[in-house]
Order: C-alpha cells, then sequence, then structure tokens
C-alpha cells in the first residue's frame, strides 16, 4: 500500500485529494493544525468524513512545531509528501502578514527537511496563479518569468518555489510545485466568492463586487484539481527528461504546473451562474479594485495534460450547481 502524507487535510483541497487517495487504496497521513482563519467546524466535519477510512490518520498540530511533524513523518514513513497547508487569503494577508511567513515560509522549510531527510520519492507542494502577480500575457504559462508579485500572500508562495528548487537541486529530490487557479467546489472555504455569494443570495443580502464585477478568473472545479494532483504524483520530474514545454529545471529535478481549467470566465457570467443554481437575483454592491487583487487570471494547461493525460473540464454552471446544493445541505437552507 502506497503511503502518502498530506498537510492540510482538514482544508478545502486537502480533505478532496485525501478522500481521493483513499478510494483508491492508499495510506494517508493527514496533518493540520486546525486553525481559525475560518469555521473550525468545517474542517472538523471533513476530518471526521475521511476518518471513516481505516487507511486515514490525523495528526492535529502545526508545522512550525517541527518537532511534532518530524515524529508523525517518521512514524508513518511515507513515500510521497504533498504540501498542501498553507495560510491562504489575498485580503487578508494585507492585514496579518506575519501569519503568512510563520504558516507558508517557516512551515514549508520543516516539510522539506522531513522530505529530504526521508529521501521520499517525489515532493509535491502547492503554489498560486497568484505568483504570476502584475503580468498581464495570457495564458499563464509556467515558463514565463514571475517575479512581480503584488501581495505577501503570493510572495510568500514564489519564496517556497525557490526553496523547493534549492533543495531539488542541493539533495536530488524529485519536486513538483503546482500553481492552482480559483478553486471551487462543495465543502469549499467561508471565505471564497463563491461561497460568500451564495450565502449573500439565499440570504438576501448585498454581494460585493470590485471592480463592478469586471474582473476574470479561470475557475477550476475541486475534483478535476485533485484528480490532476493525482496523476502528477506519478510523474515526479526527472534531471534532464523534460517533455515539450516543460519548466522542468536545468538544474535540479524540479518543475511547476499549473492546474486550471483553462477558460478565462467573467465575474459577472459567475454572478449568473450562482443566480441560475440558487433561482435567485444577486443584490449587487459595486466596489472598486481591491489592493493586491489582479484584473485576470487564465491558465495554459498544457503542460499537465502533456504530463498525465489528463485536462480539468468541469463547467462552471455544473459545478457551481453541485456547491449550491452542498451548501443548502450542509447548512440546511
Amino acid at each position: 500500500m502506497r503511503k502518502v502524507l498530506i498537510t492540510g487535510t482538514a482544508g478545502f483541497i486537502g480533505f478532496h485529494l485525501a478522500g481521493l487517495l483513499l478510494e483508491e487504496g492508499f495510506a494517508v497521513l493527514g496533518y493540520d493544525g486546525m486553525t481559525d482563519y475560518y469555521d473550525v467546524a468545517l474542517k472538523r466535519r471533513r476530518h471526521q468524513i475521511l476518518l471513516q477510512s481505516p487507511n486515514f490518520t490525523a495528526v492535529e498540530a502545526m508545522l512550525e512545531d517541527r518537532a511534532r511533524l518530524d515524529e508523525a513523518a517518521d512514524r508513518f514513513a511515507p513515500e510521497v509528501i504533498v504540501h498542501l497547508a498553507a495560510q491562504a487569503g489575498v485580503r487578508y494577508s494585507i492585514e496579518n502578514p506575519r501569519a503568512y511567513l510563520d504558516a507558508n515560509v517557516i512551515g514549508t522549510f520543516n516539510v522539506m527537511e522531513v522530505a529530504r531527510r526521508l529521501k521520499v520519492g517525489h515532493l509535491m507542494m502547492a503554489s498560486t496563479s497568484s505568483v504570476y502577480g502584475a503580468n498581464t500575457r495570457m495564458p499563464f504559462v509556467e515558463t514565463d518569468r514571475a517575479d512581480t508579485q503584488l501581495t505577501i500572500y503570493a510572495a510568500t508562495k514564489k519564496a517556497t518555489e525557490s526553496m523547493g528548487h534549492a533543495y531539488a537541486h542541493l539533495w536530488n529530490l524529485p519536486t513538483t510545485m503546482f500553481r492552482f487557479f480559483t478553486v471551487y467546489g462543495p465543502w469549499g472555504r467561508p471565505d471564497m466568492a463563491l461561497y460568500k455569494f451564495v450565502a449573500a443570495i439565499l440570504k438576501g443580502e448585498p454581494l460585493d463586487l470590485y471592480n463592478h464585477g469586471e474582473m476574470f478568473r479561470d475557475f477550476t472545479y475541486v475534483t478535476d484539481l485533485v484528480r490532476g494532483i493525482r496523476l502528477l504524483i506519478d510523474a515526479a520530474p526527472v534531471l534532464g527528461q523534460p517533455v515539450e514545454g516543460d519548466s522542468l529545471s536545468p538544474a535540479a529535478p524540479w518543475r511547476v504546473v499549473n492546474i486550471g481549467n483553462s477558460e478565462r470566465v467573467r465575474l459577472l457570467d459567475f454572478v449568473e451562474a450562482i443566480e441560475m443554481a440558487t433561482g435567485r437575483r444577486a443584490i449587487r454592491n459595486d466596489l472598486p479594485m481591491q489592493p493586491g487583487d489582479v484584473p485576470a487570471t487564465w491558465a495554459d494547461a498544457s503542460l499537465l495534460r502533456r504530463l498525465t493525460g489528463y485536462a480539468p473540464q468541469t463547467d462552471l454552471r455544473e459545478g457551481v450547481r453541485a456547491f449550491v446544493d452542498w451548501y443548502r445541505s450542509y447548512h440546511g437552507v
């Protein structure tokens, strides 16, 4: 039985990835700090579902707690580490930047040290489309320069990409960084737009539309995303063996991979999909652009397809409807 350590299994993406791997017969160690950035009850419910599998083990501790992380990893002896835990949220990084340095930089360093010490076969770490920052050429391609981050959140994620490259080079540690593009779906985070928009519409409250809704995002359905991660587990980078259009480093077994739907959707069309799924009209509160926001994101996911044969393709309306159905069930509305 293959063993995978996943950080952040009580989180949105980690929960879905752990569930997929457990369905496929993996043994999974989930490591999560249960921080109160959003409702901890939602996180605990996710873990309760995962704990129904005998092949899932949970450890509640912070990544900054090096001793607890080492102890858990040594006992489990993973073959693969998927590092998803992070302090998330673009806007919160303006209010509390230190949280991002502690969780995203120090925490990631501790994970890399575990991977180095245990000589895991593949270290996989989450980055974000936010690292593309002020880039204007779209769709975003992994081989584009990404040196103009606009928030501390994005900057810490870019820092972990560079740290990962250094470890891959120094210790011959196969490392894949994946850049996520606006992930949504059932069991999503309450601080994300879809959750907030659905809550507002169902309550008859106004929803905040930054830049008057004239923003574009590449919305990626969560089951598509975790399927991409699952397939990348078996596509560990090998120094000197690039594929066409690869981001593989010439100096390390390290690459970065976009995981996105490869479709640019206007925020106002996203709201329309929510209106259709809920059967209610939105009350709009148009606002100017927020500091740190970018007007558009759009993934070129062709490298993912070349590496795995897979491309995310869930239709936005279908995905939004699935979230609304989950929201109504979870909240009893």
